[in-house]
């Protein structure tokens, strides 16, 4: 029988780095029971269960062959686990020991050098973060009310979401500017990876650059910019306030600012991203936004709201390869086909990307549109 060595210093060091709730873990198994990798055609070797118990008893190990980079961070293990221990911190806690000692998967350290070297993960020239503008007059930041805060992924990838938010807004009469090429990754995928210096200097840089700039208000783009300048920028000192851009919209549609008018006769199933709805409790606003849509008829997924299974993309893992029978986008894409859904809508770009390559494995890309919620108003305008 090998032996097993136990190093408290290892579950010391997660305690320190933002994972002190590990040892409130009862091995119940709740978790795991409800982790998205439990509920695939294959078996997994993740196992959410297996490592928190690592951590806590310091067992050498969890550090290997990438199997903790399969986590998510959806967040799902939170909402069930009986003594509300922040999962995903300790995840991200884990991973910092990881990244010390050099163990991030290939893939990521590309992710995490492309945003020191370029301030973004796609590995693109910052000098090109305001590609998406093209032909839209949008204005650069001075005293406007908001800064946009356009994610890299908008930016640089889905950059129709970028457009469409932009297009509403001018349409609504909102004061806001951009601040461009200045502007680096808001730093969350860094952290998640556990890069926790490298997420320090990065949000560090924004936090002087949206000072210097005179921001008080900032609307995102993506609900994982939300979450990190609402919950962890406040850490370096931020004192923003923070609109997703969903909850503007839908606040503008209650007070009669923006209108829709023209029909679309279309069955539309809403996915409910991790970050917009279990990491920050937005719910409602973007299946309002929908509504307002003249003959869009919304669909519901049977697991919704706090139980939405993940599209697999958030904690890192858009970067990371997914081999069939595990890819949680395709169980959502084949539901959406099921009850019969023209359009899969969401509010987050990592959903997108995801969402659109399991249109494209499962030859659904002719029978579904994936879109973001403001794509779909912009239409309709």
């Amino acid at each position: 029988m090998e032996a097993v060595t136990y190093f408290d210093e290892v579950r010391e060091i997660i305690q320190e780095m933002g994972g002190e709730d590990i040892s409130l873990c009862l091995q119940c198994g709740m978790c795991a029971g409800s982790c998205p990798w439990g509920k695939m055609e294959k078996e997994s070797e993740f196992i959410i269960r297996r490592m928190l118990h690592m951590g806590r008893m310091g067992i050498e190990g969890f550090e290997n062959d990438d199997i903790l980079y399969a986590c998510t961070t959806c967040n799902q293990c939170v909402v069930k686990c009986p003594r509300g221990v922040n999962i995903v911190n300790v995840v991200r806690a884990m991973r910092s020991i990881v990244a010390e000692t050099g163990g991030i998967p290939k893939n990521l350290k590309a992710v995490v050098g492309s945003i020191n070297s370029n301030g973004n993960p796609w590995g693109q020239d910052s000098e090109q973060r305001t590609s998406w503008i093209k032909d839209l007059e949008v204005p650069v930041f001075q005293d406007q009310e908001f800064l946009l805060y356009v994610c890299c992924t908008s930016a640089f990838d889905s950059q129709k979401i970028a457009r469409s938010v932009a297009t509403l807004l001018q349409k609504a009469g909102i004061s806001f500017g951009i601040i461009g090429n200045e502007e680096k990754c808001c730093g969350e995928a860094t952290r998640k990876i556990g890069a926790e210096e490298e997420f320090s200097n990065i949000a560090e840089h924004n936090i002087n650059l949206f000072k210097e700039k005179g921001v008080k208000k900032i609307i995102t783009t993506s609900p994982h910019c939300y979450y990190t300048f609402t919950q962890e920028y406040p850490e370096f000192g931020a004192e923003f306030e923070v609109v997703h851009y969903t909850q503007l919209l839908a606040q503008l549609v209650k007070e009669g600012k923006l209108t829709f008018n023209t029909p679309q006769n279309k069955k539309v199933i809403y996915h409910d991203p991790c970050y917009l709805g279990r990491h920050s409790n937005i719910y409602e606003e973007p299946r309002q936004l929908l509504q307002a849509v003249p003959e869009l008829q919304p669909l519901d997924y049977d697991e919704n709201r706090e139980y939405s299974m993940c599209c697999g993309g958030g904690g890192s893992r858009i970067w990371m390869e997914t081999e069939s029978g595990l890819r949680f986008s395709d169980v959502k894409v084949k539901e959406a086909a099921d009850k019969g859904a023209q359009i899969i809508a969401t509010a987050c770009p990592y959903c997108i990307v995801m969402l659109e390559d399991s249109c494209k494995n499962l030859n659904q890309d002719e029978n579904i549109m994936v879109r973001d919620i403001s794509q779909v108003l912009a239409e309709s305008l």
